[in-house]
């Protein structure tokens, strides 16, 4: 297994099963792993594995309290674990009988969850800070600066990609050293953070859009319109996918010039996204479901 291709989520086409699935309370997040769909539930501190071909449950685990992000690198699950107050860690969970290898601390209120080939990557809204761990090993590698409470965390082939609630910026880190390399003004209230092979979206969720800016530069290349309070954004090659918990939706736009192609119903403030290769999966936060789509 090429781990540079799971950091990029380069999955071969899955097999199709498309109706609700019932998992645990609270399911803010998702990640995929070649096979399953792996979703993190906030309510109930575990996660559901449901196999992708049939979306039959295959294991329940636990994750320890309040659950937050969660990444795949290649063969463990690496959750983000901590709740508004207090340190943090990350508990990494093998995805073959999800037992947990070990926890590993990071800062105050972990959050989104990264992983680039080599090292783990977890924003820490309650410090300001980014951590980088190996994934080997769980070894602290580095901590960077990025300020204003960052959320949603994306690996982009070469650099890592950081959303800050406060500051309604983007920012841009160096993939090896972590030096801060760029920051950008965002929309109000970014918060997930996706890459589709050439640019970099965000959800903003305080004015109902996404923006789009350019990899390499930073480059602002629009913003567009998508239902109330976007969270997180997903993309499956072609299209970009937003969760929209304000208005029970997601939507699907063209990834080259941001046009929206559709936009359907979820159940109950959908929240977490992740693509199986054939399917963008959605968790719904206020039941106890995901979907298929």
């Amino acid at each position: 297994m090429n781990p540079l291709k799971v950091a990029m989520l380069r999955w071969y086409d899955g097999n199709s099963a498309n109706h609700p699935i019932q998992v645990g309370t609270t399911p803010i997040a998702a990640a995929f792993d070649g096979d399953n769909m792996w979703v993190l539930n906030q309510g109930t501190a575990n996660v559901s594995r449901v196999r992708a071909s049939d979306a039959t449950t295959s294991g329940v685990f636990p994750t320890g309290a309040s659950p937050q992000g969660i990444a795949f690198d290649g063969f463990h699950m690496w959750v983000s674990i901590g709740g508004a107050f207090g340190s943090g860690n990350v508990n990494k969970i093998r995805t073959r009988d999800g037992g947990s290898v070990g926890m590993f601390p990071v800062g105050l209120q972990p959050r989104g969850v990264a992983f680039d080939g080599t090292f783990i990557w977890v924003a820490c809204a309650g410090d300001g800070n980014v951590y980088k761990l190996r994934a080997d090993s769980g070894a602290a590698a580095g901590t960077f600066f990025v300020n204003g409470q960052p959320m949603g965390i994306a690996f982009d082939g070469m650099n890592v990609w950081v959303t800050s609630m406060v500051t309604n910026t983007l920012t841009k880190l160096d993939g090896m050293s972590g030096a801060v390399l760029n920051v950008i003004a965002a929309g109000p209230g970014p918060a997930g953070v996706a890459y589709d092979g050439a640019s970099v979206w965000v959800a903003n969720s305080a004015n109902a859009s996404v923006s789009k800016f350019r990899a390499s530069d930073g480059m602002f290349q629009g913003t567009f319109s998508v239902g109330a309070n976007p969270q997180q954004v997903a993309s499956d090659g072609d299209y970009i996918w937003v969760s929209n918990m304000g208005s029970n939706t997601v939507s699907k736009l063209r990834a080259s010039d941001g046009s929206l192609v559709w936009t359907y119903p979820t159940g109950a403030a959908p929240v977490g996204l992740a693509f199986d290769g054939a399917h963008m999966w959605v968790t719904n936060s206020g039941g106890a479901s995901a979907m298929k789509r």
